[in-house]
């Protein structure tokens, strides 16, 4: 039966294991990670000593390999614009199934890596992604979904795809009935950590390009303030960081930003507008949908407010991006009440990210729908309905034009 492993708690361990496998020690051999085999012996890194009963347990990678024994072949699947831990996850697991089952897999990507960094981990890590779109699925195929959940809106591909397995770390659920592997932690920040930790339950070396897509992964996904870790994410982060290739974690993090970022950034500074602890900002035409998540990354560290959200049209949608610095505020929950009906939504405690169609790209329509939204912002944050500040004047606006 599948189940949850947030629901049957952090210090399960698995059934498939007996006691003296459940708890080796862990080695470093050269550029790789594994296992060790003297179980009474710990391994320090960098200073540290760690053992396999320092770390949280979960579903066991045994019962996920189980299931995918008689595969031709397994593909996996994440959300649209694929994000660092969803390519880092799937380029993980790959690694996995290879290794362990000798099963050919596919890692595909569902739209557009646009944002700098991304596109600069996909270049210098080499990764194959290949449209979703143009995958061929057959009845022998496996599919695995990581870093998200079905019929959440954050998908292009066919909402009925039959699954095999859910890997994620998002509280807010999607449909995962009649899905024979679930695992799913909000208590951990990264889905790079979960994969992490099967690579090392299998004792499986984790060469360095693998290790620097990981780390990378988790480093995204736990690096903002108020940290979204857990202590698991803090140990595999440590575990990791000696078998990465630091010069490219460099480089993908300095990513060269295109022309179109700035003008996006600019846009953006002059149409925002605080409500108290609250800050907007409109973008009418965003060069791609990752903007908008960029735009917040930048306002949310204003210190007046606690609160960013960003609304950006893009083709023909109104993709929305929400951070917060506040601990405990269930953005994506937030996110979900005001999009409702209109569109789609979800995320985690403090960041969130959601997308409604537009009925029209008129600018009547568009600023109609702006008006809609921000009243449902201040009324769930309970703001009193006000008119806003410029974070920019006007009159500096004009001043700097002329």
């Amino acid at each position: 039966m599948a189940r949850r492993a947030a629901e049957i708690g952090t210090n399960c361990k698995s059934d498939s294991l007996d006691e003296d496998q459940s708890d080796p020690p862990i080695s470093k051999y050269g550029n790789s990670l594994s296992f060790g085999n003297d179980k009474n012996s710990t391994k320090e890194v960098d200073g540290i000593k760690y053992s396999v009963k320092s770390m949280e347990k979960s579903l066991s990678s045994d019962q996920f390999l189980r299931g995918l024994r008689d595969s031709e072949r397994v593909t996996f699947v994440s959300h649209i614009q694929p994000d660092p831990d969803s390519m880092g996850s799937m380029l993980g697991l790959a690694h996995l199934v290879q290794t362990v089952l000798k099963l050919p897999s596919r890692i595909t990507r569902d739209g557009l890596i646009s944002r700098a960094e991304n596109r600069a981990m996909v270049d210098l890590l080499e990764i194959d992604l290949i449209p979703v779109e143009e995958v061929a699925w057959t009845n022998r195929d496996s599919v695995i979904m990581v870093d998200s959940q079905p019929n959440t809106g954050r998908h292009s591909f066919n909402a009925d795809l039959p699954l095999y397995a859910v890997i994620d770390h998002h509280d807010t659920s999607g449909t995962l009935t009649n899905i024979p592997y679930i695992d799913v932690r909000a208590n951990v920040g990264a889905t790079c950590t979960i994969v992490t930790q099967y690579l090392m339950e299998q004792r499986i070396k984790i060469p360095e390009r693998i290790a620097t897509a990981l780390l990378y992964g988790i480093e995204t996904e736990i690096g903002g303030f108020p940290r979204e870790a857990g202590p698991l994410d803090d140990v595999i982060d440590q575990l990791l960081y000696p078998l990465a290739d630091k010069d490219l974690l460099a480089e993908i993090r300095n990513a060269r930003l295109p022309h179109s970022h700035f003008e996006c950034l600019l846009q953006a500074l002059q149409s925002s507008f605080i409500y108290d602890r609250l800050i907007i900002s409109w973008v009418n035409q965003l060069p791609q949908p990752e903007q908008a998540a960029e735009v917040v990354d930048f306002m949310v560290r204003f210190e007046q407010v606690d609160w960013a959200v960003c609304g950006g049209v893009y083709k023909d949608k109104m993709i929305l991006s929400v951070r917060t610095s506040l601990h405990n505020s269930r953005a994506g929950d937030l996110l979900q009440k005001v999009v409702g009906r209109l569109g789609k939504a979800g995320g985690h405690d403090r960041r969130a990210g959601g997308c409604i169609k537009l009925a029209s790209n008129s600018i009547s329509a568009i600023e109609e729908l702006q008006s809609e939204l921000r009243k449902r912002f201040l009324k769930h944050l309970r703001i009193e309905e006000c008119r806003g500040q410029r974070l920019v004047p006007l009159r500096e606006i004009l001043q700097n034009l002329s």
